[in-house]
């Protein structure tokens, strides 16, 4: 059974609604989706209702964590979650608080830079009430004071830039442990995108259960390095196109990189 286990919708910083990108999957002909908005469960029930009203469609209820650690951005996965936990549904609603009081916060500094930015037209970006830097971005392009979202946060809101504040985010050891303890599997995603390697044996000595070595911006020499960490710490290997609903040369990323669910019996059995 081909999964795509890493997604996101327009609860987050994606661009399709959880609704579109079930539909999408459904038109890529694979067996099911995680998914996996930043922060927040709010988008995991609409794509499990919509993916039983259209049939043959997986849904696995999931988020991904953004945690810092030692200066560097480190993102848990979570899947299976019981995302109706009391627990989990206050601290994810304290993290999207955090996330727009962050934004008022960027754009006092983003104006001292003599750019106009308003909140209202950062949120203009945002369908779902979920705000983040790449709305942040869009708004920059639009007023003209970039020409891409890339140069947005090349110069203005990337760690370190005039633009950036630091978000309010868990330890790392907290959003494992938040996982575990409303049922949940977690996993390290993408750390081939890590700058610091030691960073994974770090997660491993934490409980992690697996990491994502499929993903769409991993090498081939990334695949196979971590491919051998998780046999020799015997974790589970995972993988998703981490789509957020962009065309890359005229497809979507969802169902392009993904993992056979047959394969992962941890998994398996939890469908």
């Amino acid at each position: 059974m081909i999964f795509d286990l890493h997604v996101h919708t327009t609860f987050s910083d994606g661009l399709l609604s959880p609704e579109e990108m079930v539909k999408l999957a459904y038109k890529k002909n694979i067996d099911g989706i995680a998914i996996t908005d930043h922060d927040t469960i709010l988008g995991i029930e609409p794509a499990i209702k919509y993916g039983k009203e259209i049939g043959n469609i997986s849904i696995i209820p999931g988020i991904e964590f953004s945690c810092i650690y030692k200066d560097e951005e480190v993102h848990i996965l979570g899947y299976f979650i019981d995302y109706t936990s009391q627990v989990l549904i206050d601290i994810t609603n304290n993290l999207r608080k955090n996330r727009i009081a962050r934004i008022f916060k960027m754009l006092e500094k983003i104006n001292k830079l003599g750019m106009e930015l308003t909140f209202d037209e950062v949120k203009a970006y945002s369908k779902a009430g979920y705000m983040g830097r790449p709305h942040v971005a869009r708004a920059l392009v639009d007023k003209g004071y970039v020409d891409s979202i890339h140069e947005a946060f090349e110069k203005y809101i990337s760690r370190g830039k005039p633009g950036y504040v630091e978000r309010n985010s868990l330890k790392i050891e907290e959003a494992i442990n938040l996982i575990h303890n409303t049922n949940g599997i977690a996993v390290l995603a993408h750390p081939g995108l890590l700058k610091d390697k030691k960073i994974i044996d770090y997660c491993i000595n934490l409980g992690i259960d697996g990491i994502e070595v499929i993903h769409s911006k991993h090498k081939k020499e990334d695949v196979n390095f971590l491919i051998d960490i998780c046999k020799r710490s015997n974790l589970i290997i995972t993988g998703g196109s981490d789509c957020h609903g962009k065309l890359k040369s005229g497809d979507y990323l969802l169902g392009n990189y993904y993992v056979n669910i047959d394969h992962i019996p941890i998994m398996k059995g939890r469908l």
